[in-house]
């Protein structure tokens, strides 16, 4: 069975890339809510203090809009820290402080009292709640489903439901299972990687056009979404979701190549070159687009050379362009079918598709689109790991580096642990990326947050895509709206009032992406 990356390869990559960063146990920050006459609730928290000095030095302050907390100890980007919002607090107006013995804080706020401390865990450890919520919680037929919270904050009104791009978190979420199976070799892992895998050969199948995948679907029964194209399968069984994104294809083509070389299961195997042989013929039988039901090309499914020349097009195409090529070569590993071989080559050398991944900076107009990041990433990544021809390579290392430019301020870890493998010269900073996992909260409830009040943020000039302000300061995770990848991190306020959950396969995917990559060494 092939591995993802062949051992003499592997060997090269782990001999040029940066060292790994050695993971130790850090202290993450929990909570607890009580009532105010509750038991646990210390007496000494009626004294009256709104400033305190923890146990471990750190000087507490209670405002009317959440609690600060500074020490001249630690990593300086933990030094100050503000807590605020449903995550932390009953409610922002903080009243009383009193320490505990283990360097948290009891805080009496107008509504209740909130128990912050802090224990020792290592991000393999936090994996663990993540795996649990996604299968509590999210876990639709096997898709990993948005959660509407019926009663805000109450997990256990929790109901998972359809949403525009099931198939791509859904691929994100498996691709970390892929990962998490290559360095374990969890039976666990490999059941819910397979799981995966064998969601989104199902999205394909219902839709009863070869090649087409679907969203989402439904099953009689359930609430249908309000938006989008919806169709019933002949049988009635399903309703499925069409006018497919590039959302959906890139992920599939990164999870079943991940899947392809990771999993060893030759039933599976057979099943992904089966798939990835329809939709890559549909793609260039449709003349490079995804061509729904009714034969004509979905809004998003376009990798053609007119699409490219178009006003709507034009700005799109060094993404779409990095896209095909990832897909092509992508089919080509997998099936082995020259024709795929033939049209990549035809795309990236004659038709110039190689050079047009390389105008993202020319072309790019407006506020940077993150969705778009995570496409081009997660497109980069299966093209820079097949590729071996050296010309190609520093093509494609120009357009990489044209991405990365907007994606050091982000600390984003699945960008950087990307990068880093796609082009062993790289030197992102890896504890940046493992610093975000630290502060990534155990809790992703969709409470409403604001910080648009705090006088320590910096503030951009322009809006972002969605004409919301945003900021030049990056807060951490723990602090700022819950959001995935394809986010703006530079949106300091957000949230919906704690109806919703995320399901957090966002921390997985590159925790495990980076301990199978060897850039993070230990747990």
């Amino acid at each position: 069975m092939k591995r993802y990356l062949p051992l003499p390869f592997l060997a090269v990559l782990v001999a040029a890339q940066p060292p790994p960063v050695a993971l130790r146990p850090y202290h993450q920050a929990e909570r607890e809510f009580h009532a105010s006459a509750a038991i646990a609730v210390p007496a000494t928290l009626k004294s009256g203090l709104r400033t305190a000095k923890a146990s471990d030095g750190a000087v507490w302050t209670a405002t009317d809009s959440g609690v600060w907390r500074e020490t001249s100890a630690g990593p300086t980007e933990d030094r100050k820290r503000y807590f605020a919002s449903r995550r932390w607090l009953p409610d922002d107006k903080a009243l009383h402080l009193s320490p505990d013995a283990t360097g948290g804080m009891w805080i009496a706020t107008e509504t209740g009292v909130s128990h912050i401390f802090f224990r020792n865990w290592t991000l393999e450890q936090k994996t663990v709640p993540f795996e649990q919520r996604i299968e509590t919680r999210h876990n639709r037929f096997g898709m990993v489903a948005s959660s509407h919270l019926l009663k805000a904050g109450d997990l256990a009104s929790n109901q998972a439901v359809s949403s525009d791009n099931d198939g791509l978190w859904t691929a994100m979420y498996g691709a970390g299972e892929c990962f998490r199976y290559a360095v374990t070799k969890s039976p666990d892992a490999l059941r819910l990687a397979k799981r995966s895998v064998e969601v989104l050969l199902k999205l394909e199948e219902v839709t009863g056009r070869p090649g087409y995948p679907a969203r989402s679907y439904i099953v009689p029964g359930e609430p249908r979404p309000r938006d989008g194209a919806w169709f019933w399968q002949p049988s009635g069984a399903v309703y499925w979701k069409g006018d497919t994104s590039s959302d959906e294809v890139v992920g599939y083509y990164y999870l079943h190549s991940l899947a392809f070389d990771l999993l060893p299961d030759a039933e599976l195997r057979r099943k992904i070159v089966g798939t990835i042989t329809r939709i890559t013929d549909l793609i260039l039988d449709s003349g490079l687009t995804l061509t729904g039901v009714h034969g004509m090309p979905t809004w998003w499914g376009r990798w053609d050379r007119e699409y490219f020349q178009s006003e709507r097009g034009k700005g799109d195409s060094p993404l779409n362009a990095l896209e095909i090529l990832s897909f092509l070569k992508s089919a080509h590993h997998i099936t082995g079918n020259p024709r795929y071989a033939r049209e990549y080559t035809r795309l990236a050398n004659q038709e110039s598709y190689a050079k047009i991944t390389t105008q993202y900076r020319e072309l790019l107009e407006g506020p940077i689109n993150f969705s778009d990041e995570e496409l081009a990433m997660l497109s980069f990544y299966p093209l820079m790991q097949y590729e071996k021809d050296p010309k190609l390579r520093v093509i494609y290392r120009q357009a990489l580096e044209q991405w990365w430019k907007n994606m050091p301020r982000q600390k984003n870890p699945l960008w950087s642990f990307i990068y880093s493998a796609s082009d062993p010269s790289a030197r992102p900073n890896l504890n940046d990326a493992v610093w975000t996992l630290q502060r990534t909260p155990l809790d992703l409830v969709t409470w409403t947050v604001k910080n648009s009040h705090r006088t320590d943020i910096q503030w951009e000039p322009s809006q972002d895509r969605f004409r919301q302000r945003q900021s030049v300061t990056l807060l951490p995770m723990d602090e700022r709206p819950v959001m995935k990848w394809n986010g703006n991190p530079f949106r300091v306020d957000g949230g919906n009032g704690g109806h919703g959950e995320d399901d957090g396969a966002f921390f997985l995917l590159p925790y495990w992406m980076g301990r199978w990559h060897r850039l993070l060494k230990g747990q």
